[in-house]
């Protein structure tokens, strides 16, 4: 039986969690928003200790493929935070988590010397009325801190209305409405228009590569996949040291970062075009060519080669980085970053661990007589634990399980913590 102050303790924590519920569910959508999406397109720059915003353009689209009903991103995620308040009533009414390109150049050492500025995009819900929208960046201690604020009037003239690209797209898979669904956008880079069959039955592949893997596999109703027709002029992509150079439409390379592996594009603008055609959460960029690579970041885009020997274990570790914010569990492989996570804090991402703030992570699942750290020795080669090694780091970072997709080259090999923050985000994007 409770006591007086337990009593009061009790009733005041029932009615906190109460209001902070009713707060979090005060935001509906057609209160605030209509139908579409209002683009912000950006500059981002600076070095590896600074940087700024420069806004670029505003932009109508036709599709916001969000859920309605969550529009306060519960996640502590990203290297960015955009927030959207409503400025008559002065409460956030959208909130979105996010990385870039230019987040992973700050720790290289080339961001030591130089100055560079990036492309960038975030995808808001268009407003029905004027908005204040904050860009917060998180410091060496993952502290979000403002850095840029735009005030926008829906009604605003100079907001481009105008598709700046028209290309047809297909539906590969289609499970219904977009607006509760996680909506993946495909887009071809290096196939030619001589390559339409075989773009139609790569993409066919990997859909399938996709749902050989648990989780995905088990949820597949919840996925729609669409291909955007997006031709290059050449096929293939560009391989700098080789003095490979092609045609093709959204620019990428490989040696990003100067790592041979390392696929990606800085042409945000043309690949943000492109996709626009179609509703999206999630953009993937399929590259026509047989070289290993890929690469991906968190709510920015994925890219994956389509003819290697490894492309099912390429696709699916990559969009583990792009939709779930999983970390890289591997320590003994070539990175471009320089001490990317800091020991005396804990990263945000869901699957390593410094210890430091470990209640925060996989904790609650592993079993009573697991000893952490976990030693890897034959009895504990399936179960979750506390494993060193992670986040390219041998000593001092920790990983759920001795092996994981995120770790090595293997298919169907998620982990349970990892299978768990991809079933929490599939979630969050349709239910």
């Amino acid at each position: 039986m409770l006591n007086n102050t337990n009593s009061f303790l009790f009733v005041f924590i029932i009615l906190t969690l109460n209001f902070n519920l009713t707060l979090y569910s005060q935001v509906d959508f057609d209160n605030y928003f209509r139908n579409g999406a209002l683009r912000i397109d950006y500059f981002h720059g600076g070095t590896n200790n600074s940087e700024f915003f420069i806004l670029d353009e505003l932009i109508e689209e036709e599709y916001w493929a969000g859920n309605k009903k969550n529009l306060l991103i519960p996640f502590d995620y990203g290297k960015y935070q955009v927030q959207v308040k409503e400025i008559n009533e002065d409460i956030t009414i959208y909130s979105y988590n996010y990385s870039t390109l230019f987040s992973e150049w700050q720790t290289i050492d080339e961001a030591k010397n130089i100055s560079k500025v990036f492309h960038e995009t975030v995808l808001i819900p268009y407003p029905k009325n004027k908005v204040l929208v904050e860009f917060y960046s998180r410091d060496s201690l993952n502290k979000l801190n403002l850095k840029f604020k735009l005030n926008i009037d829906p009604k605003d003239p100079y907001i481009i209305r105008e598709k700046k690209e028209r290309f047809n797209s297909i539906s590969i898979l289609d499970n219904g409405n977009y607006e509760n669904k996680v909506d993946i956008v495909i887009i071809p880079e290096g196939y030619t228009y001589q390559d339409s069959i075989k773009l139609i039955n790569d993409v066919r592949r990997f859909k399938e590569y996709l749902f050989n893997t648990s989780p995905f596999k088990e949820n597949q109703e919840k996925f729609n996949i669409n291909l955007v027709f997006s031709w290059s002029e050449e096929r293939g992509t560009d391989i700098p040291p080789k003095n490979i150079w092609k045609n093709t439409v959204v620019n990428s390379r490989f040696y990003t970062f100067y790592l041979d592996r390392y696929l990606m594009t800085s042409d945000n603008k043309t690949l943000r075009n492109i996709a626009s055609n179609v509703p999206y959460d999630q953009i993937y960029i399929l590259v026509n060519t047989d070289e290993y690579g890929g690469g991906a970041i968190y709510n920015h885009y994925a890219v994956c080669v389509s003819d290697n020997i490894y492309s099912e274990y390429i696709f699916t570790h990559e969009f583990g980085h792009s939709f779930a914010f999983l970390a890289d569990e591997y320590y003994n492989s070539e990175v471009a970053y320089d001490n990317f996570y800091r020991y005396d804090i804990e990263p945000l991402e869901p699957n390593i661990t410094t210890l430091i703030d470990f209640e925060s992570k996989w904790k609650n699942m592993i079993e009573g007589d697991i000893p952490i750290p976990t030693p890897g020795t034959k009895e504990y080669l399936n179960k979750v634990g506390v494993f060193e090694g992670g986040g390219y780091s041998a000593k001092g970072i920790y990983r759920p399980q001795f092996d994981c997709t995120m770790k090595s080259i293997s298919v169907d090999n998620f982990c349970e913590v990892c299978k768990s923050a991809i079933i929490k985000m599939i979630n969050y994007y349709s239910e």
